[in-house]
């Protein structure tokens, strides 16, 4: 990756025409080819750029250019459509490039898989003295997160996201239609868990017969922050 602080104006041709006028920027050259700039404010977003595939070429300006104090022309081209980013640079007050390696990508934590997990080790917050059948438990049509039973012995299915919304009771809805007809399990209640649930989705779950577990996360971790609400 090589950085540079310019004093620099840019302009981007193609779809559409936009003007940077002088000043001092952030040259970000990336190793796939795509350029940013950036400037000191704005936060994480450039204010123009050049996504891969393309290609940067430098020339030397010309007379008119040089003339103006421009001492280097960069031209970033969209390999596909056609489109230019073109740096006139004034002055180079940074210039260095850095070996970065490959990037192990972003490793989130609270998706759904962490939630699940903690759950199937926390399912007292399904119902008081449940015991865990077994994660992921399988149907014709995919597995549900989560079975357990209750102190009674009743089944519970268990479906986990980190916002519920609509489409999540479906998919536990379509769960719970294939559960209840094992004669092994039936009857089978439904809970809907997740971070956050859409106030459309919890009339759907009740007015289905599915209970709704909101879950903290940073609670079910071991750090205070408030308790799940079972509604």
């Amino acid at each position: 990756m090589r950085l540079v602080i310019a004093r620099c104006a840019v302009d981007y041709t193609g779809r559409l025409h936009a003007h940077l006028p002088l000043a001092t920027r952030l040259l970000v050259h990336k190793e796939d080819g795509s350029l940013l700039v950036h400037s000191d404010g704005g936060s994480y977003k450039p204010l123009n750029w050049m996504s891969p595939p393309c290609r940067l070429e430098t020339e030397t300006p010309g007379k008119e250019e040089a003339t103006a104090g421009v001492i280097d022309v960069w031209t970033v081209t969209h390999t596909k459509t056609g489109d230019a980013l073109r740096v006139q640079i004034y002055e180079v007050l940074h210039d260095s490039q850095h070996e970065l390696g490959v990037d192990p990508g972003l490793q989130k934590d609270g998706v759904e898989a962490d939630l699940q997990r903690l759950l199937a080790e926390q399912v007292d917050r399904i119902a008081e003295g449940a015991t865990l059948v077994r994660r992921e438990y399988p149907t014709a049509i995919g597995p549900v997160d989560l079975l357990v039973r209750d102190s009674a012995g009743a089944a519970i299915a268990v479906e986990i996201k980190r916002r519920g919304e609509i489409d999540g009771v479906e998919q536990l809805t379509r769960y719970l239609e294939l559960l209840r007809r094992d004669p092994h399990l039936a009857p089978v209640e439904g809970v809907f868990a997740a971070q956050e649930i859409k106030p459309q989705a919890r009339v759907l779950a009740e007015d289905r017969g599915i209970r709704c577990l909101v879950l903290d996360y940073e609670d079910m971790k071991g750090i205070e922050s408030g308790a799940p609400r079972l509604f």
